[in-house]
């Protein structure tokens, strides 16, 4: 699974979450949240990520 930056992608704990920096498609660091209230910055690893929900 290819992943890159500003993808929207669907979390295994089923959270959506928008890619802001891809690391060798490995490590990743995704906003999370429903809009600018709630979203949160955090890393996850390509085994956090279910797929690939937009490009």
């Amino acid at each position: 699974m290819e992943i890159k930056e500003f993808d929207r992608v669907l979390l295994k704990d089923g959270r959506e979450a928008d890619v802001m920096e891809a690391f060798d498609n490995k490590e990743f660091i995704v906003d999370v949240g429903s809009s600018p209230k709630d979203w949160e910055t955090i890393s996850v690893t390509i085994n956090d990520i279910e797929k690939v929900i937009s490009d």
